[in-house]
């Protein structure tokens, strides 16, 4: 008997009688046996201008399932969506993952349809644990089934532009400008809200900048627009880009032969990407990207890697590290709050994700645990260069794998 078909009060009360004790009574009147198995709503996406990472991500839910059956004893059923990259699909696909039995959802790896999501899983009252998106605004409306384990963009541009500061200390160079390019969609528009905020405050950073120049992420020919930012002369370029975009940016540069002293991101997607290796080949070495990263001496991070070389043979982590990181802990979050919880009800898995505390993780930054706001407080950032077409830790020295290379090879050549 299904529920979108409609039942009478009779039939329901027969139902509810019959599951005894087995039963629990979700929020708007859902009546749930309680499963043998968690069942986890995916929502990633796989295809659209942010295919390539959203696959990889998929790749961390993938091998999570396994890992936590033998960390936690938990069985996890994963319910795959593809959110096309579009924020209606993503509020639909969420809706009828809920309808399908979803105990809880998870992704969605961008900001605009993580904001949709957090509106239906709010309204359902079923629990949503975001594994990557920035906009501040997803965790400051109040929510109480919205959780995120993934800095704020104002975090994100706070770490980054320390980081920033940090590499030209640590290479003895002096920029006095740079000119901001970014994507101009929800997660473009809070990084650059955050970097006008931040640029002020950290009085340690010795360079203005000159222009700002926003696009589209969608967008296929950025010839103006690298134009623009190359006329403002300045010393270095620094970027909030996606994948796609970031390819297509690098290529105009070389085509209209402007050579900054490098590319610089305080904390976005794109430059450490596999496709952006595979694409550009020799053209993706050197540039830099401050982002949340996993500790490689993280015993976690041995598991998860052991699992993810099962699955992909042919691939490497380092070059899907914060996707399937971030993607694994947030499986991770939904699989220890049911353990505890004992139960798929709405509201007390919800309370269990509140009450978080696990400190085996395997990326950067403190223990997971959830603030009022539902968001993780205290993670960290890496310094991240492309050398030798692989992404390496440059900064902090304490994890470094090499030292940054700054200004790039081919100045002003």
């Amino acid at each position: 008997m299904s529920f979108d078909q409609g039942i009478n009060r009779r039939r329901f009360n027969a139902a509810a009688a019959g599951l005894g004790t087995a039963a629990t009574l979700a929020p708007f009147g859902i009546v749930r046996a309680q499963p043998a198995k968690l069942r986890v709503g995916m929502l990633l996406p796989r295809s659209g201008v942010q295919g390539f990472i959203g696959q990889s991500c998929q790749k961390g839910a993938d091998l999570a399932p396994a890992v936590l059956k033998e960390m936690l004893g938990v069985d996890v059923e994963l319910m795959n969506a593809d959110t096309e990259t579009n924020v209606d699909t993503a509020r639909t696909r969420a809706e009828r993952l809920i309808q399908e039995g979803a105990h809880v959802l998870i992704g969605p790896f961008d900001s605009g349809a993580a904001a949709a999501i957090a509106q239906v899983a709010e309204q359902r009252g079923v629990p949503f644990v975001i594994n990557i998106a920035a906009a501040p605004q997803i965790t400051e409306q109040g929510y109480k089934f919205v959780f995120r384990n993934f800095p704020t963009a104002p975090e994100l541009v706070r770490n980054g532009l320390a980081l920033i500061g940090d590499l030209f200390q640590a290479t003895n160079t002096v920029p006095r400008n740079a000119v901001f390019m970014h994507v101009n969609d929800t997660f473009g528009q809070a990084m650059a809200k955050g970097i006008d905020a931040f640029m002020s405050r950290l009085t340690q950073l010795p360079f203005k900048i000159v222009d700002t120049v926003a696009y589209d992420p969608a967008a296929r020919d950025l010839t103006v627009e690298v134009s623009k930012a190359k006329a403002a002369q300045a010393d270095f370029l620094l970027l909030v880009c996606r994948l796609n975009d970031s390819i297509i940016l690098r290529r105009e540069m070389v085509k209209q032969r402007w050579n900054p002293m490098g590319i610089v991101s305080p904390g976005s997607p794109g430059m450490y990407e596999e496709q952006y290796y595979r694409t550009l080949g020799k053209l993706s070495e050197y540039s830099l990207s401050n982002v949340p990263w996993y500790n490689p001496k993280a015993p976690l991070t041995h598991t998860v890697e052991q699992a993810f070389n099962k699955q992909n043979p042919k691939d490497k982590l380092m070059f899907h590290a914060l996707n399937v990181g971030y993607t694994f802990e947030a499986m991770l979050i939904a699989a220890d709050a049911y353990k505890r919880a004992r139960s798929t009800d709405p509201k007390t898995l919800a309370d269990a994700i509140r009450q978080t505390s696990i400190t085996n993780r395997m990326m950067l930054g403190g223990a997971i645990k959830f603030n009022a706001k539902g968001q993780v407080e205290g993670l960290q950032s890496a310094c991240i260069q492309n050398l030798n077409l692989r992404p390496t830790v440059v900064l902090p020295a304490n994890a470094a794998e090499a030292k940054p290379i700054f200004p790039v090879p081919g100045y002003k050549g």
